[in-house]
């Protein structure tokens, strides 16, 4: 029998997790409705965003691999492996020293809100800077940092964070932030949910229903895919108010249901 409470979840998490809307605060209405799933649940629906990602992306990760001698690739490697590390070490700090704030409504709200109105005058600002596709060291840089900003606040989006911050530090031109913001995304996603699923085993999780979670990961999968192919057209000729409306108009109702006790 379906579970159909997984296949949403997996759906909205599919949509979610690589538009600039963030899943977070998606997940955490369905959920009240649908019921709380386990970390382990949610690790590996966002591990099935990412699968997308590297299917949507896989001929330029065959070129990057296949062609690492060529000084353009060679130096794009380094730029990605520098945004992840940034993150890994930052991440690993944060996680030591306890850094991370509650995935309650009223923060999620604000998160979305203030995102929102970042994303609509980081784009002003870009949008007077010449269209460049080039990412810098700088790019790189600020993209690793933007990673570690989205983990600690819960509504942020990383997918939102990393693109606005390449756009905001160098590359001008969306398709090429939105393209470097996701190819960092895959190692780092990956990484972290091998870490967060080990130490879920490790501490005596892992007591799933796995056809249920096995299933939520194929819908996220195929979801992200679609998700991922329609974002990368609609840039071409949109900008990203759209989502930045949709951010704001969303923080403000949660911010609502919080404060009337609906959830």
């Amino acid at each position: 029998m379906l579970d159909w409470s997984a296949i949403i979840l997996g759906i909205i998490e599919g949509i979610t997790e690589l538009l600039p809307i963030s899943s977070t605060g998606h997940l955490l209405i369905a959920e009240h409705w649908l019921g709380a799933r386990s970390d382990t649940f949610n690790i590996v629906i966002q591990a099935g965003a990412m699968l997308a990602v590297t299917i949507v992306y896989w001929r330029r990760l065959v070129t990057l691999a296949v062609s690492w001698r060529q000084p353009e690739n060679r130096l794009y490697i380094g730029k990605l492996a520098l945004a992840f590390l940034i993150t890994a070490v930052l991440g690993f700090v944060a996680k030591a020293a306890g850094v991370e704030l509650p995935t309650t409504l009223a923060p999620v709200a604000w998160a979305l809100i203030i995102g929102g109105i970042w994303m609509m005058a980081a784009e002003r600002f870009s949008e007077r800077r010449s269209s460049k596709k080039e990412v810098t060291w700088t790019v790189a840089i600020a993209v690793g940092v933007a990673q570690i900003v989205a983990g600690i606040f819960p509504g942020t989006s990383r997918s939102g964070a990393t693109i606005f911050a390449a756009m905001l530090t160098g590359t001008g031109d969306r398709g090429a932030a939105t393209e470097f913001a996701f190819l960092v995304g895959i190692p780092t996603m990956y990484a972290a949910s091998g870490y967060e699923l080990y130490g879920q085993f490790k501490h005596g999780g892992g007591h799933e229903d796995w056809v249920a979670l096995g299933t939520a990961f194929i819908v996220s999968t195929i979801t992200a895919f679609v998700a991922i192919k329609w974002l990368l057209s609609y840039i071409q000729t949109h900008r990203f108010t759209a989502f930045a409306i949709y951010r704001i108009a969303l923080g403000a109702l949660l911010l609502v249901i919080a404060g009337r006790g609906w959830m």
